[in-house]
């Protein structure tokens, strides 16, 4: 029997779609209900959430925080630049730095307006351009070559 077939005895319209080439958005597929429109991410009204600033948060708490944050950004290019940043820097910076690093990575909306500072594309605006963006740039250039096609192991 062939797997197509399977799908369609099962009587599962969601699986018969990935078969077919049907598009179905949603959980459940509903004759009477239009499928869910997809979000314009250049849409400006959906507000994103401010960042709030954790106020009295442990040092050490901070670093695993952001060790994490840097790590999961949503898109690999910054996954792969920040949590090779962090892996290397992170532990090091005292407090001060800590707090740049998570203004840094926090404070903008938008991961490709990190990106395209880091590499230079952009200019760094002034609230971002400190010691921690002078230390990712340099680390962006990878004067040493290293190997940076996977995230560093987290222990």
């Amino acid at each position: 029997m062939s797997l197509l077939r399977l799908f369609r005895c099962n009587g599962n319209r969601s699986i018969r779609s990935i078969c077919t080439g049907q598009i179905i958005l949603g959980s459940r597929y509903n004759d009477n209900k239009p499928p869910t429109p997809m979000i314009d991410l250049e849409d400006k009204s959906i507000p994103i959430p401010i960042y709030k600033e954790k106020k009295n948060e442990p040092l050490r708490l901070q670093k695993s925080r952001l060790l994490y944050q840097s790590r999961k950004r949503g898109m690999l290019e910054n996954g792969l630049l920040l949590s090779t940043f962090a892996a290397k820097y992170l532990e090091a910076m005292d407090a001060k730095q800590t707090k740049l690093y998570d203004q840094l990575i926090n404070m903008p909306t938008n991961d490709w307006d990190i990106f395209y500072w880091a590499t230079g594309v952009k200019p760094t605006p002034a609230e971002y351009d400190n010691e921690i963006m002078a230390l990712l740039k340099e680390h962006v250039k990878n004067a040493d070559r290293e190997k940076r096609i996977c995230q560093p192991n987290l222990y």
